[in-house]
């Protein structure tokens, strides 16, 4: 039986069909643009659920959101790049489709994914960190998710790196968001060459392709996540970062400014390995389907 999954962005909603035996049947994506309110991007989810679920003859439902959630009460508490404060999502999304519904966080359903399918499958101790429109980690432990309380927790891209910087979303200045996020990097990029809608799977081509402007660009925003995750590792000691979101999906190549700048800054820390995440920008989106099928599999066991 068909499950359908949907990862909520601020730039887009990722939509899948997976199937009982893994494999994706389907893959769509919808422009989130939060621009209009909160209650426009909920009718977006919705509509984009119902099409998938029509589609795809799904009998179970996933999905995942970025902030602080409730996974329990099944509610988005705070997800400032939606505009949403206590959004009982999962109670409206299995209204709309009349059928069960799992809820979570994007970045902690995507190191599900890691850790039973992708990148991080043989680790015991990794750090999964998705870089895209904002910047969040998950640690897992023996294949499990270590959460925090609250529903909050791995919150990276708010962690303060410019002090009395850029206004962030979450109401804060300076934080890692508003230097090293995917939007940050495309801002600057069009300040400094007055080029519009060069987004950050473009602007990498670009630094790759010889462009001085990009590179620059892209070096600054590695030099401030290098520095943050080097806090990070000396806090968790992992074994491994898997690197998502469009960073991730940029190829491994992509990542090898980040090793150095991590590498340097280490002393007597390990220096875990860093890699891909095996999803790309998609690994939220396929942790929204495994908590679905997970689901499905306890209904039909009770």
């Amino acid at each position: 039986m068909n499950v359908i999954a949907l990862e909520v962005g601020g730039a887009h909603i990722k939509g899948c069909v997976l199937g009982p035996d893994g494999v994706l049947r389907e893959r769509e994506r919808w422009f989130t643009r939060p621009e209009r309110g909160p209650d426009a991007v909920l009718e977006t989810v919705l509509e984009s659920a119902a099409t998938l679920a029509h589609r795809g003859r799904a009998v179970a439902a996933g999905i995942v959101v970025p902030g602080v959630v409730d996974d329990t009460a099944g509610s988005a508490v705070l997800a400032g790049a939606l505009g949403w404060r206590g959004m009982p999502v999962r109670d409206w999304v299995a209204e709309h489709l009349d059928m069960p519904v799992a809820f979570g966080h994007d970045v902690r359903a995507g190191g599900l994914a890691e850790a039973r399918l992708g990148a991080g499958r043989a680790s015991r101790n990794f750090l999964f960190v998705s870089i895209g429109t904002g910047i969040a980690a998950a640690w897992m432990l023996d294949g499990q998710v270590v959460p925090g309380s609250r529903g909050g927790g791995g919150e990276l891209g708010h962690l303060v790196v410019r002090p009395g910087g850029a206004l962030c979303h979450c109401g804060g200045r300076g934080c890692l968001e508003t230097v090293a996020s995917s939007a940050a990097l495309a801002h600057r990029y069009s300040r400094l060459t007055k080029w519009r809608g060069v987004g950050a799977g473009e602007l990498y081509h670009r630094a790759d392709s010889g462009d001085a402007v990009a590179r620059a660009v892209c070096a600054e925003a590695m030099e401030v996540l290098a520095a943050t995750l080097a806090t990070v590792v000396t806090l968790y000691a992992p074994e491994l970062l898997v690197i998502g979101g469009e960073l991730g999906s940029a190829g491994g190549g992509r990542l090898a400014p980040l090793r150095d700048a991590l590498a340097r800054r280490l002393t007597f820390q390990a220096m875990p390995e860093v890699l891909p995440a095996a999803f790309g920008d998609r690994s939220g989106c396929m942790g929204a389907a495994l908590l679905a099928q997970d689901l499905q599999r306890e209904a039909a066991a009770a």
